[in-house]
């Protein structure tokens, strides 16, 4: 049975929402609100600025969004409009983020008529600015896409009535509050319009920029104590640097097929665990900042689509994207921010569902888990590590590395030395005891030639190759380590 604890009894229909909006809630299924939609959209339907702080799923993008679009259908266009004037601008810090909000967006203002506008970068530039040339209401992207065409006069933003800021305080950690700042100040004053910024957790910072650019906005906040979902099963083990990869196989077998979220702090071990984890038989994506725009949506949607059952990603996959039945995340890596860690973990237990976010607490990250426990109230469950648990990859999981090693060093007979063309087996005399010498040599090699268990246990994140002097009298061996 669905768990609807979530909702509050306010429904849609009893708000002062225009008709067509009404419509696009019914046609998209939702029929009663969430907390932060109940609290703050009679306040922004009044044209009262509101800035909004909620856990992660719980509907704060269809919040600001009905309030733009009702504002837009009961307030006339202004008469200093041009046609390349925009309405409402929504500012978001990734392009995945605008992507998302423009698609709900779409959603909800089907019946309304109003034309929608996406900016963003990595892709399709001029289909965006012959779409923004031909004039949009709503307007929704990423700060240096749209200064670029501003800049440009594709669009201007002397008409504008309704100003969203989603995530910013993710907009401070990507450094764009100069961007940002750049637009505003280009933008009717704050009493001329209706301002709202949401997001899941609010900085000082925020709140500084909130009262330099808003219009003494009424504040929101829901559950500020709990950020975390009440439904969500947060655990952490304490893996040494090798164990990680057994230790993340082991448990992502348990799952048994549902769809996981596995989050890297470099783009490196995200690379090669997506490589691992195909060769293990999961059906895996990779997604990073790295990845090119297009392609990146391609697997975002393969992945909600279900056709990708693993994602592996760094935090580019950590805010504003819902997608559903995301049953666990694993934090392969902690992040060093807290606030990333309850971004990360917001992808799962979304909407009133249950979910599970799985931490390693190991060598090279361990530091961060304090600051997280301080920041989100409340410890970790620990947890145990047994050798169940521990799952070792299959055999040359690494085989990439393997083969570029061979191509380096190809089997080459050796040179015989040699005085003359004609004396080809001649030895010369200081060498006379050249095979002795090979075979004390080849003796102490092997003697001081650590196990393949000594190895394992190296805390090194790289491919870990032995030779022996002068020569290998050994088989190659390898350890793949992964972090």
């Amino acid at each position: 049975m669905e768990d609807i604890s979530y909702l509050t009894e306010t429904r849609f229909s009893d708000l002062a929402l225009d008709e067509r909006l009404l419509s696009g809630l019914t046609d998209a299924g939702f029929d009663f609100c969430t907390k932060i939609q109940a609290e703050s959209l009679p306040i922004a339907l009044t044209g009262q600025d509101v800035a909004g702080q909620a856990q992660t799923g719980t509907g704060k993008t269809a919040a600001f969004l009905l309030a733009i679009f009702n504002h837009l259908l009961k307030n006339p266009k202004p008469e200093s409009a041009t046609p390349t004037s925009i309405r409402s601008l929504v500012l978001a810090p990734t392009r995945e983020l605008a992507i998302q909000i423009h698609r709900d967006a779409e959603v909800l203002s089907k019946s309304t008529g109003l034309k929608l506008g996406l900016a963003y970068g990595g892709t399709d530039y001029q289909q965006q600015r012959e779409t923004l040339a031909a004039g949009v209401d709503v307007l929704i992207g990423t700060p240096g896409r749209l200064i670029d065409f501003y800049k440009q006069d594709v669009f201007d933003l002397k008409a504008a009535q309704v100003l969203v800021l989603d995530e910013a305080d993710r907009m401070f950690d990507l450094g764009f509050i100069k961007d940002i700042r750049y637009i505003l100040r280009r933008m009717p004053p704050p009493k001329d319009r209706l301002n709202l910024l949401f997001s899941a957790t609010l900085s000082h910072r925020v709140h500084e920029l909130g009262y330099e650019h808003m219009n003494d906005p009424q504040e929101i906040k829901i559950e500020p104590n709990t950020v975390v979902a009440d439904h969500l099963i947060e655990e952490v083990y304490y893996p040494a640097n090798n164990e990680k990869l057994p230790l993340l196989l082991g448990l992502m077998r348990q799952t048994e097929g549902q769809r996981v979220l596995v989050f890297a702090n470099m783009r490196v071990t995200c690379d090669r665990l997506g490589r691992i984890l195909k060769q293990q038989g999961y059906a895996t994506a990779v997604l990073s900042g790295d990845v090119p725009q297009k392609k990146r949506e391609q697997l975002l949607k393969a992945f909600t689509e279900g056709k990708r059952t693993v994602l592996v990603a760094t935090d580019v996959a950590a805010r504003g994207l819902h997608i559903p039945s995301v049953s666990h995340v694993f934090n392969y890596d902690l992040p060093q921010d807290a606030e990333d860690y309850v971004h990360r973990i917001g992808r799962t237990a979304r909407a009133g569902a249950s979910g599970n976010a799985i931490s390693f607490a190991c060598e090279d990250h361990a530091f961060s888990l304090m600051d997280i426990e301080e920041y989100i109230g409340h410890p970790l469950t620990k947890q145990e590590i047994s050798d169940a648990v521990l799952e070792s990859p299959k055999q040359n999981t690494d085989s990439s590395t393997d083969s570029k090693d061979k191509k380096r060093e190809p089997n080459r007979k050796p040179k015989a030395h040699s005085s003359s063309p004609t004396n080809k087996t001649s030895v010369p005399k200081a060498t006379t005891n050249n095979h002795s010498e090979k075979e004390r040599v080849a003796k102490v090699a092997r003697s001081h030639t650590p196990a393949p268990q000594e190895l394992s246990d190296s805390p090194l994140n790289a491919t870990v190759t032995t030779h022996t002097p002068r020569g290998r009298y050994r088989p190659k061996i390898e350890v793949p380590v992964v972090g």
